[in-house]
């Protein structure tokens, strides 16, 4: 039933639940939102359930998620707030760029179409998937290990290894496909309408410390919306890694989303 509430849509990236996004639920519910968390197609309710069944979600790309989520969205009695972190924080964007949502905030989001920047690190996280095509209709999970140096190396080992014990599933491959090889397709599913003037406003956050989502890659991201009038922000956080949303440092990014959306009048 609509209480009349602001819903917040959050949405995950790869080898994260949806619940890993549940203190950010409660802090916007105190201040006055209503959170709502979408699983991706084919991914069960609980860490447990996606770990015992990995391949529900075998080959589901970027198009199949998008569509999910914005058919999600039309369920919910207003425009959402959209915040997405990853893979979720592209998701957020291209939705936005369609039209979907009143603004967005997305949290070292993964490779729109048109940046051609390189990072490095970033290389080196995806290259243990990116190098078996076989991968794209698969689900991949990553080690303690990769989990370490793609998304708590900012953290101490102790934090990274509860991290990884406590919200980490298995994912569908594609989107790592899609998202690396988007410049090269005409058609990709990871293009977003960059352009769009009527779109909500838009907030872009980076991690200097990130080694999935250089920091390089959200600031050439932010290049690609200088055409649109629409407004359009960036954000950078110099201690803090891929892990962000779920680690200690989490708080600090929660109050300054709730900043943002409140001095652009969105509460």
């Amino acid at each position: 039933m609509p209480d009349g509430k602001t819903p917040v849509m959050f949405v995950h990236g790869l080898w994260l639940h949806s619940t890993s996004w549940q203190p950010w639920a409660e802090r916007f519910e105190a201040a006055g939102y209503r959170p709502v968390m979408p699983e991706w197609p084919g991914v069960p309710d609980t860490v447990a359930a996606a770990r015992q069944d990995p391949d529900a979600q075998a080959g589901t790309g970027l198009a199949e998620i998008s569509r999910h989520l914005a058919e999600f969205a039309a369920t919910l009695d207003s425009r959402p707030i959209l915040i997405g972190h990853s893979v979720g924080g592209f998701l957020v964007e291209k939705l936005l760029g369609d039209g979907i949502g009143r603004a967005a905030i997305a949290i070292s989001p993964g490779q729109i179409k048109g940046v051609k920047a390189i990072g490095t690190n970033q290389v080196r996280s995806t290259f243990a998937f990116l190098s078996n095509p076989a991968n794209r209709n698969r689900t991949v999970s990553l080690s303690a290990e990769q989990f370490r140096h793609g998304f708590a190396n900012a953290v101490p080992q102790d934090e990274s290894d509860e991290l990884f014990e406590k919200w980490t599933i298995p994912s569908t491959a594609r989107p790592l496909f899609q998202l690396a090889l988007s410049n090269l397709e005409p058609h990709s599913p990871a293009a977003v309408n960059t352009g769009n003037e009527s779109r909500g406003p838009l907030l872009l956050m980076a991690a200097k410390l990130d080694q999935t989502v250089d920091q390089v890659l959200v600031h050439s991201a932010f290049k690609q919306y200088r055409h649109s009038g629409a407004v359009t922000e960036l954000m950078d956080y110099d201690d803090r890694g891929h892990s962000l949303t779920v680690d200690s440092g989490a708080p600090r990014l929660i109050d300054d989303s709730l900043a943002w959306l409140a001095a652009h009048d969105l509460r």
